[in-house]
């Protein structure tokens, strides 16, 4: 490490995905969720995550060789592997049996369970990414996401329970829109580090990232739009984010939900916006499908005389704009 590193932490969770989750059976990809969130929240600020300690809370671990126990072993098992995906170190962690005090929508839960950890890793001055080298015409480019990550999964389930009925974890009709709805979430931790120049000899950045947002519900309005560009007076322009993964449209579409709404609790298809120089476009593109991600640019910074952000949605068409409050 360069002198003057400092400790960061990034503790999170994934929430109420346990639920699908568990009903996809797809236990052993869970971690990737766990680590996307934690180590996320230390890179999208220019750090570098390093560690990961994992608190695992069970209704139950069942007994050797049980469907439940197997469950529990595949959900460590893919938590490390996504860290080794990630050139990070598992170290230690939690596991507790708390019976009624975890619990799920489904009472015949292979594992009812609730699942958090802490990122450790290091920030440095000189290689923060805080925003505050913003400056119109810079490009906004957006890394690909294929499903919901870790947020609005109350609206998914209750999108399922309008679909297929209260018992939807149940219902066979339901089964590929439970796969799609579990699917984990995509890692770019090692790309954005290795951009800010973490792994290079002399620490230099490949690519100047001016900003990155990791995009949740209602993130582009609260940590892009009114956390940095309002804050400076600069707006965003928004024409070519990812067309939607089709699961989150059918949810849309099962809820009757607006596109505004759609945009305040899921990604919209994607999990993470980069603002890099216009001249660095296409190398970032390029890079980046070197670690097997899809980059696109979205959008541009943009001065108006009134900050704003507009997003061309991609649920049902049409602009979304918004101001500040």
């Amino acid at each position: 490490m360069p002198r003057g590193c400092i400790n960061a932490v990034g503790p999170d969770g994934i929430g109420t995905k346990t639920v699908v989750v568990d009903a996809a059976f797809l236990h052993g990809e869970c971690g990737y969720d766990l680590l996307a969130m934690g180590a996320g929240d230390i890179t999208r600020w220019g750090g570098l995550p390093l560690v990961f300690t994992n608190d695992l809370n069970v209704k139950t671990l069942g007994k050797e060789k049980d469907r439940t126990n197997e469950a529990c072993k595949a959900l460590i098992r893919g938590l490390g592997q996504a860290v080794t995906d990630l050139e990070m170190v598992l170290l230690q962690g939690e596991t507790a049996e708390l019976g009624i005090c975890v619990g799920s929508d489904n009472h015949n839960a292979i594992v009812a369970f609730n699942w958090d950890g802490t990122a450790h890793g290091v920030y440095h001055l000189k290689k923060m990414i805080l925003g505050d080298t913003l400056s119109e015409g810079q490009a906004i480019m957006a890394l690909r996401e294929y499903g919901f990550r870790c947020n609005g999964y109350s609206s998914v389930r209750k999108a399922f329970a309008l679909k297929f009925g209260p018992e939807w974890y149940k219902n066979p009709k339901a089964k590929k829109a439970i796969q799609q709805a579990a699917r984990h979430s995509t890692l770019y931790d090692l790309f954005l580090t290795d951009m800010n120049g973490w792994r290079n000899v002399n620490y230099e950045p490949i690519i100047k990232m001016h900003l990155i947002v990791h995009v949740t519900g209602g993130s582009i309005r609260s940590k892009f739009a009114e956390d940095i560009l309002f804050p400076q007076g600069l707006s965003a322009d928004l024409p070519d984010l990812w067309e939607l993964p089709e699961i989150m449209r059918q949810c849309a579409k099962w809820r009757g939900m607006s596109d505004e709404e759609c945009h305040e609790i899921w990604n919209g298809g994607q999990g993470a916006l980069v603002v890099i120089d216009k001249d660095d476009v296409p190398e970032f593109i390029e890079l980046a499908g070197g670690y097997n991600l899809e980059a696109k640019q979205a959008g541009k910074i943009t001065k108006e005389r009134e900050p704003i952000v507009r997003i061309a949605s991609k649920f049902k068409g049409g602009d979304i704009i918004f101001r500040p409050e």
